[in-house]
C-alpha cells in the first residue's frame, strides 16, 4: 500500500482583496509520486503550493502531513519537510555567498555546524556547484541561480519538493539539466510536484497530472488519460503534447497500431517505429 504523505481537504484561500483563488480543492500526495500541476495563469497553482508548504494558511479547509493536521504551531515542521523552489530564483536567494545561501535553512533548524556543512557540501555536489561556495549568487547566470535555489531545498532534506514553474526562462540546455536533477532527486526518494505551462515537459516527466482551472482541480489522473480529454484541455486552455499528436497521427495513418504502449519520449517512439511491418521499411528504403 502506497504511503500517503500530504493531503489537502476542502482547501480555500482568498487574498486581501477578497477574491477567492482556491475554491474547495482536495488532493492527496503519496510517497515517490511525480506530479505535474497544469493550468493557465491565475488558475491557482502557485497559491496551492504556498498553502501546501505553509507560506499561506488556508481560509477554510485543512492541510494534513503524515496523518497529522497542521496547526499554526506545526508550520515550521511542515516547511522543513515540504520545500518549495520559487519560479524566480532571485525571490528565494538572500545571502551574499553560495555557501551562506545554502546553509541558511539548515542553520535555522539549529543543527550542529558539522551537520550543516555536510548537508551544504552534499547539496552543492548534487547540483554541480562545487567550487561556487564563495561566489555571490546574485551575479550567477539564470541556470546557476536555479541550481542554487534547488540546493537550498536539498540541504533542508525535505521529503516533498514543490517546483513553481522551474522551466520558465530556462534555455533548452538548462531544461535538460533540470531533468537530470529531477531524476537524481527521484533516486534519492524525493516526492516531486511541478507547476508548469510546458505540456511537453509534463507529458514526458510526470506519472500523474493535476489540472487547475478557476481555482478548482478539474482533472487528476494518469498522464495519458488527462491529455486525451478534449474537454479538460479546452477548459484549462491547454494544448495536447506534440509527441502525443505525432503518435496519434501515425496511428490515424495506419503506420502504428494503437495499443497500450504509449510513447512518452522520442526514444520510445523510435522503438515503436523500429517494429513497424517490413512493408513500411521497404517503402522507406524506396523513398
Amino acid at each position: 500500500m502506497e504511503e500517503i504523505l500530504l493531503q489537502a481537504e476542502n482547501l480555500s484561500y482568498s487574498y486581501e482583496q477578497g477574491k477567492e483563488v482556491l475554491k474547495g480543492i482536495s488532493l492527496t500526495v503519496k510517497k515517490g509520486e511525480k506530479i505535474a500541476v497544469l493550468g493557465s495563469n491565475g488558475a491557482g497553482k502557485s497559491t496551492c503550493f504556498f498553502n501546501l508548504n505553509g507560506v499561506y494558511q488556508p481560509s477554510t479547509g485543512r492541510i494534513i502531513y503524515r496523518g497529522k493536521e497542521i496547526k499554526k504551531k506545526d508550520l515550521n515542521e511542515l516547511r522543513k519537510n515540504v520545500g518549495i523552489v520559487f519560479q524566480d530564483a532571485d525571490n528565494q536567494i538572500i545571502a551574499s555567498t553560495v555557501f551562506a545561501e545554502i546553509s541558511f535553512g539548515p542553520m535555522n533548524l539549529k543543527l550542529p555546524k558539522e551537520e550543516v556543512r555536510r548537508r551544504v557540501v552534499a547539496a552543492m555536489e548534487d547540483m554541480n556547484l562545487s567550487g561556487f561556495q564563495d561566489r555571490p549568487p546574485h551575479y550567477l547566470s539564470g541556470g546557476e541561480k536555479k541550481r542554487v535555489s534547488i540546493a537550498d531545498i536539498l540541504a533542508m532534506e525535505s521529503e516533498i519538493i514543490l517546483f513553481d514553474e522551474p522551466t520558465a526562462s530556462l534555455d533548452p540546455v538548462n531544461v535538460e539539466m533540470l531533468k537530470d536533477v529531477l531524476d537524481k532527486m527521484r533516486a534519492m526518494g524525493k516526492t516531486l510536484l511541478i507547476s508548469t505551462h510546458d505540456v511537453d515537459f509534463a507529458y514526458e516527466w510526470a506519472d500523474r497530472v493535476l489540472v487547475f482551472a478557476d481555482g478548482r482541480i478539474i482533472a487528476d489522473g494518469p498522464v495519458k488519460d488527462v491529455f486525451e480529454s478534449k474537454e479538460v484541455l479546452e477548459q484549462a486552455n491547454l494544448k495536447k503534447p506534440v509527441l502525443m499528436e505525432v503518435y496519434e497521427s501515425l496511428v490515424g495513418h495506419g503506420v502504428l497500431k494503437k495499443g497500450d504502449r504509449f510513447p512518452r519520449n522520442t526514444k520510445e517512439l523510435e522503438v515503436l517505429l523500429s517494429e513497424i511491418p517490413e512493408i513500411y521499411k521497404e517503402i522507406d528504403r524506396m523513398v
